[in-house]
């Protein structure tokens, strides 16, 4: 039957079989009943009085069946019945539930699981968002029945007298059974479904039940756990007056002298609860509450009778109220960090009081050093204790039920871990608190018995060494040897950066040099103080203590070891040198251990955690410290373990488990770069036998038909690194010529093969950019893997097609690998490369134009034919610049070289011209017209004649960039004469005279000697040459450094000329550019003139120098940052508090500059600059003014642009220096950026993007605010006959909050944030196409 059949008599029919005696008729009817009310129209029932009245009759006499099967069903066909019953006969539903007594059936918790799925699936309300006549319905059948039924009495008056009052409440005790935790769980259901809508005293009276609940003597501690929750989702939907009420009451509890001590725990958990709903609201009376809490965990507390009997018996209910005091303080600190700040020193005095409470268990403090200390001796300890703890571990733990001091030391860990993830960040972490007082008793606690707490303690102190690392910048620690820096290295300083087109940034070869481990790994100084000097210290006693848990039998506690370990090599960037003889004995057995079985699951290898570990995750974990140890220390370190270290490698390798055999690899591939040249240049020849077993096996796995497919692509990985590593005459006596021709094979076989094609291209380009000699290929190879590898151009998958051409690329431009191409595979390899010379993919059209440049190099002539030609011409056309301009520039000037330029220069004449922008065709003609001399048709005086005749403005334009790339290119050769272009000025167009000025700073580049003088000169007449002059200066500043342009002699005239010309209003911007620039030509002369002008009394001139110095932060080197580096954060802070507006938006653009160019510089001092941009980030009301606009009034916020500023820089500085940045106070300025302008609310969805990656944790806290902000701009409607942007602003802000809120969705789908909740089920109802079409959306992108 068809949804549009059903209808009442569908449900009437089925009626009657609910009374039938055979239980399975029961059943069948209860789903054929389900059935028709889920798919039946909304209106089904909606008329149909009595069909209704029997329906909800029948379902409860089936809830009372005695047959469970049916009475789950009975259950859940409540929830379509709900939406489809009359308004009128719900309440009655309601209070039938509330008083059905259940006497067939065992389970009585069935009638209240009946009323839960009633309420939870009637339509619910949302905060924010007025509801809907079906909910105000639903909410009043809950508000006249339910509540009162849960209460015991109407809470809100119905009008109607003679009413008869309600039975016992659900929620009252009752005297002989004690509370009911069903109904507890009915309450927190009305609560998070129609918290919005309750009315004061409904809630009031709701919290007053659950409290007299809790307070009940009988209440058992499942339900006070329940009605704890319930309190803490009332406190949600509370006003502020009954919430300070309530936190009254629970303040004259806590000051009563007679409190007992199970009071006295409730009414922390409830305050620690309360903290985690609602800290924003809570955090203001932590005040009055934090003593309680912290007083039952203090010093006073502690041993209350000063000297007492040791051997006396403490009550245990004393430390069930000190663990509910640490779990409420671990709350405060999560929660509400800020307001916690004035009890740090409390809080970690009761954390590590408590983490080393162990009242059952007696050691004297000599035993405990002498166990600290004696981590070198061979005297068979397990784990670090004593026989009789081992003992105690291998039969399970300590086995006093009545002991549960364990539960004080994890809450108080717990504390620590806390602490140490909120407050670590430019807090407690620098000024030393966290590794003088807290680390060295963490680390004493790794002798903990219980497992539970050691693996706390060893998280606490892993994240305690993770953020650490977060305190100080990445630096690079692996040094490179120059031979291997490749043809096109990266640039090395400012000179070279401005030295013209190399294309460098193409260049993939230095990285995968730096990658391949080529010099052994140098460990950056250690600082003299700081928590890196602290985490230095602190190593050998961390060590200590590590090696012996690594000695036991626990997997989770030797996981955790292990991890901990991994965390200090990459904070330290290695640091264990000295300490590898006490842990790779026991970290190899780990690898080598056979208690997992193959193919076991490998529980939380990935994250690092020990909860879940298994014997495999172990393995996993063991192996990735090993590939840690082997990239961070140096190949003398390692190589007095080779011996026990490869076979243990191999065997997992060879492991059935896919996970272990992949990570294995890894590790070999480490492994492999220590034994090789020149990383162990001295001893490599003794390495042979370990690198032969490391070959076979790498061969073997790629060879192997069962082996998973990541296994075979780190396997190919690893031998491209290992056939990279043996090149050169070194690498020739580690690895035979015939074994790696056919492991070259293997990758040529493996290159064919769709599945490990991308991983065989990487390892390719791995191999082609370490080789050295032709000797290494086979000239068959090589053609045959560059025609395959051109052959893979023509996919559709873009990342084969990136990863294909730099392999490519790297195997023609290393003359190992050039040398073997013949004339057949070069024009192959230029057909296969010609489609991509188009501006569809500029990723791939670069690395392209340098591959033809160098194909070209011996026979240009017959590579350059027509389709040749268009594709040039086409890309000339194109707006192209930076690093794909300069590989074109590559190309032309290699094709002029060969002096087969001639049709090119015909093509970009005829069919280009004045179609392209002038900029990029006169840069290409004229680097074609400086190489090419007399075989391209055309002279330079043609071009002049060009200028002079030409009556367009465009073609002008054209002969000017042509002239002036032709002066650069040229030299002091040149014959062009500065009148030339200056003639140009006193042109009436608007483009002619700012295309000569630039042209002529390109072509005074050339030449400085002739043109400067002059330039400098005719400044001096004013008006509008002088703006123009700018720009010329402008081009030689930036040319400045190389040979053909020298300006040293000459910087203080142009410093004064510069001054002059910059008073002037529009001259003031570029003015300041060339400022800047001539400050980084001679810093010691001009930085402190430019640190002068900061404070001159005139704005402009301030705005200038600011201007000016955001300009030095780019393409500047060492020797210029070691004078910036003592003034730039002075420099900074007077430009942040310039009394002028603009000039404060400029000095927040200044500092933006400043993160990403000298993090290094502005890191340390970050203290003193961010609350500088917390501050400009604020609305201020006084900035704030309404004009008249007609009859209307229009509100103009003269700070927006400042706040924009500030929220940009605030971006940057997260991106660069988030760990240096307070998270609380970024998060609160991020939360209050969702309710200002539309662009500032942009930027911080962006922000939270970062975050949710950066911090999780933090953004998980905050769910519940970004929620409420998220509503607010969803909810928000345009007004009628609002014009199209303000339209499209609303849509795009809709879609961006939309979009951000599928992200945190994803990444915290369970979380229980109440008003995140009920705002992720508000848009699942209310936006549920456009979250369908963002999630399509992204499905798409990631394919």
């Amino acid at each position: 039957m068809s949804t549009a059949h059903y209808s009442s008599q569908s449900v009437a029919a089925l009626l009657p079989k609910l009374h039938d005696l055979d239980s399975d008729y029961r059943f069948m009817s209860l789903n054929d009943l389900h059935n028709v009310l889920s798919v039946g129209p909304p209106t089904l029932l909606l008329n149909d009085y009595n069909t209704s009245g029997r329906t909800v009759d029948g379902i409860l006499k089936t809830l009372d069946d005695q047959n469970g099967e049916v009475q789950n069903l009975a259950v859940k066909c409540l929830a379509p019945l709900v939406l489809k019953l009359p308004p009128s006969i719900l309440p009655a539903l309601i209070e039938k539930l509330s008083t059905l007594t259940t006497t067939n059936s065992i389970d009585n918790s069935v009638p209240a699981t009946a009323l839960r799925t009633v309420v939870s699936n009637l339509p619910r309300a949302t905060m924010g968002v007025p509801p809907s006549k079906a909910t105000q319905e639903a909410y009043s059948a809950i508000s006249k029945v339910l509540i009162p039924r849960l209460i015991g009495y109407i809470v809100v008056p119905l009008g109607i007298k003679g009413l008869p009052e309600p039975p016992r409440g659900m929620l009252v005790p009752d005297p002989l059974k004690g509370a009911d935790v069903d109904a507890v769980d009915v309450a927190i259901e009305v609560v998070r479904c129609f918290g919005p809508m309750l009315q004061e005293a409904e809630v009031r009276a709701l919290q007053t039940a659950v409290m007299t609940t809790l307070e009940n003597n009988r209440t058992g501690s499942v339900v006070k756990k329940r009605a704890v929750v319930a309190i803490s989702l009332l406190a949600v939907y509370s006003k502020d007056e009954l919430l300070s009420s309530f936190v009254s009451q629970l303040t004259e509890s806590f000051r009563n002298v007679h409190l007992s001590y199970d009071k006295r725990r409730l009414l922390i958990t409830i305050v620690g609860s309360l903290a985690r709903s609602i800290p924003q609201r809570f955090g203001p009376y932590l005040q009055t509450l934090a003593p309680f809490i912290l007083s039952p965990i203090s010093e006073r507390e502690f041993l209350p009778e000063g000297d007492a009997d040791e051997d006396s018996e403490q009550d245990p209910r004393v430390d069930e109220v000190r663990e509910a005091a640490l779990v409420a303080l671990e709350g405060f600190l999560g929660s509400c960090s800020e307001v916690m700040r004035p009890y740090t020193d409390e809080s970690i005095e009761a954390a590590l009081r408590f983490v080393k409470y162990d009242p059952n268990y007696a050691l004297d403090e000599d035993e405990e050093m002498e166990g600290m200390q004696s981590g070198d001796d061979e005297d068979g300890e397990t784990n670090g204790f004593d026989e009789d703890e081992a003992d105690f571990e291998e039969e399970g733990g300590y086995s006093d039920e009545d002991d549960i001091s364990w539960k004080l030391r994890r809450c108080a860990a717990k504390v620590l871990f806390t602490m140490i993830s909120t407050r670590a960040r430019g807090d407690l972490l620098e000024n030393g608190t966290l590794y003088e007082r807290v680390a060295p008793v963490l680390v004493d606690r790794f002798k903990e018995r219980e497992e539970n707490v050691r693996l706390e303690i060893l998280a606490t102190t892993s994240a305690l060494i993770r953020k650490t690392g977060e305190a100080v910048p990445t630096t690079d620690t692996t040094a490179v040897d120059d031979s291997h820096a490749g043809i096109m290295a990266p640039p090395q300083g400012r000179k070279r950066r401005r030295g013209g087109s190399d294309a460098s940034m193409f260049d993939t070869q230095a990285a995968i040099s730096l990658s391949a481990g080529l010099t052994s790994p140098i460990a950056p100084p250690l600082p003299t103080s700081g928590p890196r000097a602290s985490l230095a210290d602190l190593t050998p006693t961390i060590i200590r203590a590590v090696a012996k848990l690594l000695k036991g039998n626990s997997v989770p506690t030797k996981q955790a070891a292990i991890v901990l370990l991994k965390d200090i090599i990459e904070v330290q960037h290695g640091g264990l040198s000295e300490h590898l003889n006490q842990i790779m004995d026991p970290v190899v057995d780990a690898v080598k251990s056979s208690s997992s079985s193959s193919g076991g699951v490998a529980g939380t290898a990935t994250t690092g955690g020990a909860a879940s570990a298994t014997g495999s995750s172990l393995r996993i974990e063991a192996l990735i410290l090993l590939d840690k140890i082997a990239e961070s220390h140096p190949s003398s370190v390692m190589e007095p373990y080779l011996a026990k270290l490869v076979p243990a490698v191999v065997t997992a390798v060879r492991d059935r488990f896919y996970k272990i055999s992949s990570e294995a690899l890894c590790t070999a591939e480490q492994v492999a770069k220590v034994i090789t040249p020149p990383r162990s240049l001295q001893t490599y020849q003794q390495q042979v036998p370990y690198l032969e077993e490391l070959f076979d096996v790498i061969i073997d796995r790629i060879t192997a038909n069962d082996a998973d497919l990541e296994v075979r692509e780190r396997a190919i990985h690893a031998l491209g690194v290992l056939i990279g590593r043996t090149s050169g005459p070194e690498g020739a006596k580690l690895l035979p010529a015939a074994k790696r021709y056919s492991a070259l094979d293997v990758l040529y076989d493996r290159l064919r093969n769709e599945t490990t094609r991308l991983a065989a291209v990487r390892a390719i380009d791995t191999v082609a950019t370490l080789a050295t000699s032709k000797e290494e290929f086979s000239p068959e190879w090589v053609r045959n893997v560059s025609i395959e590898l051109g052959a893979q151009l023509r996919k559709v998958n873009r990342s084969l097609r990136g990863a294909s051409l730099g392999a490519l690329k790297n195997l023609v431009v290393n003359p190992a690998g050039h040398s073997s191409l013949n004339k057949k595979s070069i024009n192959e390899l230029i057909d296969l490369l010609t489609p991509l010379l188009t501006v569809n993919d500029l990723h791939l059209l670069g690395p392209a134009l340098v591959v033809l440049a160098n194909l070209i190099e011996g026979d240009a002539k017959k590579a350059l034919d027509k389709d040749m030609v268009a594709s040039l011409c086409s890309l000339a056309l194109a707006p192209l610049g930076g690093a794909v301009l300069d590989a074109l520039l590559i190309l032309v000037k290699t094709i002029g070289e060969q002096g087969v330029g001639k049709l090119l220069m015909q093509g970009l004449l005829r069919d280009v011209g004045v179609g392209g922008d002038p900029a990029v065709v006169g840069k290409v003609i004229g680097v074609l017209l400086v190489y090419g001399g007399s075989t391209i048709g055309v002279r330079i005086d043609d071009f002049v004649t060009e200028l002079q005749t030409a009556q367009d403005d465009q073609r002008r334009c054209l002969a000017l960039s042509i002239l002036g790339e032709a002066g650069l290119r040229m030299g002091q050769s040149s014959p062009l004469e500065p009148s030339l272009f200056l003639s140009q000025f006193a042109s009436k167009s608007d483009q002619v005279p700012l295309a000569a000025a630039v042209s002529l700073g390109r072509a005074g580049s050339g030449n400085v000697g002739k043109y400067l003088p002059i330039i400098l000169k005719t400044m001096d007449k004013g008006g509008n040459a002088q703006y123009l002059l700018l720009h010329s200066i402008k081009e030689i500043l930036q040319h400045a450094g190389s040979a053909e342009t020298d300006i040293t002699s000459d910087t203080k005239q142009i410093w004064g000329k510069l001054l002059s010309a910059s008073q002037t209003e529009d001259n003031r911007a570029v003015g300041a550019e060339c400022v800047g620039r001539l400050t980084v030509i001679d810093p010691k002369t001009f930085l402190p003139a430019l640190r002068k002008f900061l404070s001159d009394p005139d704005p402009a001139v301030r705005g200038m120098a600011i201007s000016a110095t955001r300009y030095t932060f780019a393409d500047t080197d060492d020797s210029y940052d070691d004078l910036l580096k003592p003034v730039i954060v002075n420099m900074l802070i007077t430009m942040l508090n310039d009394s002028e507006l603009e000039n404060r938006r400029l000095a927040l653009t200044t500092l933006n500059s400043a993160a990403h160019n000298k993090p290094g510089l502005i890191l340390p001092h970050l203290g003193q600059l961010t609350p500088l941009v917390i501050k400009e980030s604020k609305i201020k009301p006084e900035l704030i003014r309404e004009v008249q606009m007609g009859p209307f009034r229009h509100k103009v916020d003269d700070g927006l642009e400042v706040r924009k500023s500030a929220y940009e820089t605030l971006y940057a500085l997260m991106e660069t220096a988030f760990s240096r940045v307070d998270i609380i106070t970024l998060y609160d300025r991020v939360i209050a950026g969702l309710e200002d302008e539309h662009d500032i609310r942009i930027l911080c969805n962006l922000m939270l993007t970062k975050l949710l990656v950066l911090d999780p944790a933090e953004t998980q806290r905050r769910l519940d605010f970004i929620g409420q902000r998220f509503r607010a701009i969803l909810s928000f409607t345009p007004k009628e006959g609002a014009v199209k942007q303000e339209l499209e602003k609303a849509e795009e802000a809709s879609r961006g909050v939309l979009k951000v809120s599928l992200q945190l969705n994803n990444a915290f789908p369970t979380a229980d944030a109440a008003e995140w909740g009920s705002y992720r089920e508000w848009i699942k109802k209310h936006h549920s196409q456009q979250l369908k079409a963002l999630e399509d959306e992204g499905a798409q992108k990631s394919d």
